[in-house]
């Protein structure tokens, strides 16, 4: 799937205009530590995370994330966002909690990645 289907099954929305949605989504993650997620986590995923900072993109950058998608209304600052943008990754809100969030994209066929 891509992320645009992504954001029509999981109902999330855009946080930073002007990125990439077609990028292919492989895989699903849910995980608010940075080391675990680096160890664990793919390329081609979608990340849910309650974390809000600079790290979180160069995480996903550093592993080539397909989508960073943020629970709960959680605020980003801009300075985020725009980072985000400026490494072409797609930074998704939901008013979703991550377990929801992370039902939602097990029953659109994502799975976790293998490794780990």
């Amino acid at each position: 799937m891509t992320v645009r289907e992504l954001i029509g099954q999981s109902g999330a929305r855009l946080l930073n205009e002007g990125v990439d949605l077609e990028g292919e989504v492989l895989y699903g993650y849910a995980c608010d530590l940075l080391s675990w997620v680096m160890a664990r986590a793919a390329a081609k995923t979608a990340w849910i995370t309650v974390m809000t900072h600079l790290n979180v993109v160069a995480v996903a950058a550093l592993l080539d994330m397909a989508c960073v998608i943020v629970p709960e209304n959680a605020e980003i600052a801009q300075d985020v966002l725009d980072k985000a943008k400026e490494e072409g990754i797609p930074v998704l809100g939901s008013g979703l909690t991550a377990f929801e969030l992370a039902g939602r994209l097990y029953e659109a066929g994502l799975k976790r990645p293998e490794k780990g």
